[in-house]
């Protein structure tokens, strides 16, 4: 008998959750917000304030937040997931009036400690009413027409509420978050060669209108596409920030030029450093070698889950677990995308390394579901 195996039958159940949580995963998120808290320090100048120690506080009161809702039944969880998502809803409606006001978006309430941005929280709701949504559909049903017209109204009721904010990077996270988990469901795979079909279709016409009669998007959303696409066409407009992006990257090589001397961040060459960008902080100063490790740490996580998904005999908790998984993944990989000037930059943060708060709250929330499902499962 193993000292876990031992520890497990004599312990009293209340402590033999903690002996059942994921231990791995929680090491992992924690090396991962401990890179943000350096690359916070460091595009502070070298202090802890204004972001690193809040970043720091926000962290432990989030890691609370897992250990809290780990520690609840999953079946609890399943239960409340439409209470989560009509309140998504509410809030998400709530900012449309009382919302308030940054960076030419209306996306946050003030709760006067913090503000709340509720379309963070959408993201779990929305993976977890489909999760239980499919968990209470009979296999046999999940193809047929009518009950996919449900899932895909739940999908796009808060996909349009966010890009009417407008959030179009959070509105795009949303509906393909929604399709994932209609995909793990076992959703027929016509449905979403149709969509793709008809959004491949949909692109081509937008390029061909252009300069006609009929064209189908403003001129000025074309020079947007020009820019992305090539961004010296305006470097010191509206391509400026990927191409300072770009330009931080570059500089940091093989090894990076060395902790807290990179010249694109400490000069404020690099816009937006402390959020959306702090990835090309990371690259410069650590090169091709700290950018691979922030991503291998990524992968591991997602890996845990999965492997955690695979275990669970549990449909829903299966579901849940791999739904967050993907959504976490598409943090990671629409950001890293973003800031290599590989898509369109969308203002999607890096998970647990950009500054800010309900990111990472939201986030804790998602991976103490995880580990609640994680030590609730079928033995």
């Amino acid at each position: 008998m193993t000292w876990l195996e031992y520890s497990v039958k004599t312990v009293p159940s209340g402590w033999r959750k903690i002996l059942y949580l994921n231990w791995p995963l929680v090491v992992l998120l924690s090396a991962v917000a401990g890179i943000g808290f350096l690359m916070l320090y460091s595009v502070a100048g070298g202090s802890w304030s204004p972001w690193a120690e809040p970043q720091m506080k926000r962290y432990a009161l989030g890691l609370a937040v897992m250990f809290a809702v780990a520690m609840v039944p999953i079946w609890f969880w399943r239960t409340m997931s439409l209470v989560f998502y009509m309140t998504g809803l509410g809030l998400l409606v709530m900012v449309e009036f009382f919302g308030s006001v940054g960076m030419g978006a209306q996306r946050w309430i003030d709760l006067g400690f913090m503000r709340l941005q509720p379309s963070e929280l959408m993201k779990i709701a929305l993976v977890m009413f489909l999760a239980a949504y499919y968990d209470w559909l009979p296999n046999n049903k999940v193809s047929r027409p009518l009950w996919v017209i449900l899932p895909v109204l739940i999908i796009l009721l808060p996909t349009f509420l966010t890009l009417a904010q407008p959030d179009l990077g959070t509105a795009l996270l949303l509906m393909i978050a929604g399709g994932l988990m209609m995909f793990l469901a076992g959703v027929h795979w016509a449905y979403f060669a149709t969509v793709i079909s008809a959004g491949v279709g949909t692109i081509w016409a937008v390029f061909q209108s252009r300069g006609t009669d009929w064209q189908l998007i403003e001129d000025y959303q074309f020079r947007r596409i020009d820019t992305f696409l090539d961004p010296t066409t305006d470097p010191l407009g509206a391509g400026y920030h990927i191409t300072q992006a770009k330009i931080a990257m570059g500089s940091g090589g093989w090894t990076g030029r060395g902790f807290m001397q990179g010249t694109q961040s400490r000069l404020n060459f690099l816009p937006e450093k402390h959020t959306d960008f702090i990835f090309n902080t990371l690259a410069e100063e650590f090169g091709f070698v700290g950018g691979v490790s922030l991503l291998i740490l990524y992968v591991l996580i997602l890996v845990f889950c999965i492997i955690s998904a695979v275990q669970n005999k549990d449909r829903f908790s299966s579901l849940l677990i791999l739904g967050i998984g993907l959504t976490f993944f598409l943090f990671f990989a629409v950001n890293m995308s973003m800031v290599m000037g590989l898509a369109p930059v969308v203002g999607v943060p890096l998970p647990l390394v950009s500054y800010g708060g309900s990111a990472m709250l939201v986030l804790m929330l998602a991976f103490g579901l995880v580990q609640s499902a994680h030590i609730h499962r079928p033995r």
